[in-house]
């Protein structure tokens, strides 16, 4: 399984104002009943279905029903490919190179492609080839640019790695010996010098109409502030092409009592007469391990101990709902999705509580949850909201599978898909945080699925908020899809829309994914899983009635 390299997280606040109507692409506008007749007529189906961004050349989705050849190796996906230059304007063997060919307990087959040009990648340029039971190709999705071959002259380096790096650092405004990040960061990041840890890729960034030599320099560390940096610098001068921070805000057998005073069984460690929340049970090649800060900001600090086995200091509440959330979120994926811990290969969960000083926060670094224990007033310890804890850790199995970056529309679907997750964790109601937001007021939340509007989010594009603040509006925007989201498992039930979700995530999205994209995901998983009967049209249904077509 591959790394992913982004985190994201849970947003306290919004701010929300009349928007511009949304530009939604259409089914039936000129271009996409150009191609699409086009498609059908070539390949002489029935039922094609195609999506077609503005200002692309090529598809973002196709799927139905295509020529009857049989798919059974990446050579023949390839071939497949070729044979439609005219569609794809790629040469498969030189253009495109196999990321992974995966097959799932459904016996259908992915065969995912990265673009190139010169054997450099084009960053978030990927190319989806899905086939059925049958090895018969059902749909084909996934962001390329065929202009990009021409356009790219040279793809040799004038700028260093190491300067790059040097560049990214100074862009983010802090010193190599100032950034300290957490020691459980695993490859394929490096720990520096200083304890930050470091990734280099030299790649083809779309910029505009223009294709641009950069490295992607990403950048994790905790202190002086958290951060995960995507940043983008130009291999030719060292100019910062693009720049974005993916650290963002969010949350033996012992017992102990959580936050708010309720009995949760433990599975601890015990070693030398101390009892450890180190729980080495799971099915798992890592562990769930919780730590304590200790009210400071190292991570991931010092164990969480205790001398009888028996958690019930209330100042150990906050460490008893990490350890005992962080179990549920784990066994949650296993047993519903059969996905081994976040990256799928049992990688261990590590968990630190009572992080800096009345810290209204929770967050994803991107190899670690962190919790602030709250000022008890905007929030009360944040470990103590399981749909929190699940929120976060869901943006971790995000960053494995459809990596969406974390901005724009791609961004408010990385937001909305842990929101939805974190119902499926906790399906007792609608909304996100009610339990440790504002701890002295009732029936308040962060957000509501059900109802965005109450919370400052638009429900459909219409009310699409357009703005350059939180990296465009990622944590306002989540609410289109999270009420298509309620509105899907309102209509077909969580048994059958959780499957839907988790396929769309882990075989169909991608980092460039918009709601579009994400509508065609979710179509074509309820087509694998349950056919294009009523499923079907209730999840059209549900992206129809907030806009998205």
């Amino acid at each position: 399984m591959k790394k992913r390299g982004l985190a994201v997280a849970l947003a306290i606040g919004f701010t929300f104002t009349s928007a511009v109507p949304a530009l939604a692409a259409t089914t039936d506008s000129p271009l996409h009943v150009q191609a699409q007749n086009e498609w059908i007529a070539k390949f002489d189906a029935t039922k094609v279905e195609l999506n077609k961004k503005p200002g692309q050349s090529v598809p973002s989705f196709i799927k139905g029903e295509m020529e009857k050849q049989k798919i059974k190796s990446d050579q023949d996906s390839k071939s497949f490919l070729n044979q439609h230059q005219d569609t794809f304007k790629l040469d498969a063997n030189t253009d495109l190179q196999l990321v992974e060919e995966t097959k799932d307990d459904l016996g259908h087959t992915l065969y995912e492609y990265q673009q190139v040009v010169k054997d450099v990648p084009i960053d978030g340029a990927i190319l989806k080839v899905h086939t059925n039971e049958n090895d018969e190709v059902v749909a084909i999705n996934g962001d390329v640019f065929p202009e990009a071959t021409t356009k790219v002259t040279t793809t040799k380096a004038k700028v260093s790695a190491k300067k790059a790096i040097k560049m990214a650092y100074k862009h983010a405004k802090v010193a190599p010996n100032e950034a300290f990040n957490t020691p459980t960061t695993t490859a394929p990041f490096e720990e520096s010098a200083s304890g930050a840890a470091e990734k280099t890729e030299l790649v083809v960034y779309k910029n505009g109409d223009q294709y641009e030599l950069t490295y992607l320099v990403q950048l994790q560390f905790i202190e002086p502030y958290p951060a995960n940096w995507q940043i983008y610098i130009n291999a030719k001068d060292g100019s910062v092409v693009d720049a974005y921070n993916a650290a963002t805000d969010a949350a033996t057998t012992g017992y102990g009592y959580g936050t708010k005073g309720d009995y949760k069984s433990l599975n601890t460690y015990a070693y030398n007469g101390t009892y450890y929340l180190y729980d080495t049970t799971k099915n798992m090649s890592g562990y769930i391990g919780t730590y304590t800060a200790n009210y400071g900001n190292s991570l991931p600090g010092s164990w969480s101990v205790d001398s009888n086995n028996a958690f019930t200091s209330s100042s150990q509440g906050a460490d008893v709902d990490a350890h005992a959330h962080a179990g549920i979120v784990y066994d949650y994926f296993l047993n519903t999705h059969n996905r081994n811990s976040y990256n799928g290969n049992g990688a261990s969960i590590i968990s630190t509580v009572h992080y800096g000083s009345n810290y209204n926060n929770a967050f994803w670094n991107g190899s670690q949850m962190v919790y602030g224990d709250g000022d008890g007033s905007l929030f009360s310890p944040l470990s103590g909201s399981l749909d929190v804890v699940a929120h976060e850790l869901a943006h971790a199995v995000t960053e494995y599978t459809a990596n969406l970056e974390y901005r724009n529309q791609s961004g408010a679907l990385n937001e909305s898909f842990s929101d939805v997750f974190g119902y499926f964790v906790e399906p007792n109601d609608w909304d996100l945080g009610e339990d440790v937001y504002t701890p002295g007021k009732a029936g308040d939340a962060l957000r509501s699925l059900s109802n965005p509007e109450r919370y400052g989010q638009p429900a459909h594009m219409d009310d699409f908020y357009y703005t350059s603040s939180d990296n465009g509006g990622v944590h306002t925007n989540s609410g289109i899809p999270n009420k298509a989201a309620y509105l899907t498992i309102q209509s077909i039930g969580k048994t059958k829309a959780e499957k839907i979700y988790y396929r769309a995530l882990n075989t169909y999205l991608s980092k460039r994914s918009d709601f579009s994209d994400a509508r065609a995901a979710l179509l074509q998983s309820t087509a694998d899983l349950y056919g294009t009967g009523s499923d079907y049209n209730a999840v059209k249904n549900a992206w129809d009635s907030v806009g998205v077509y």
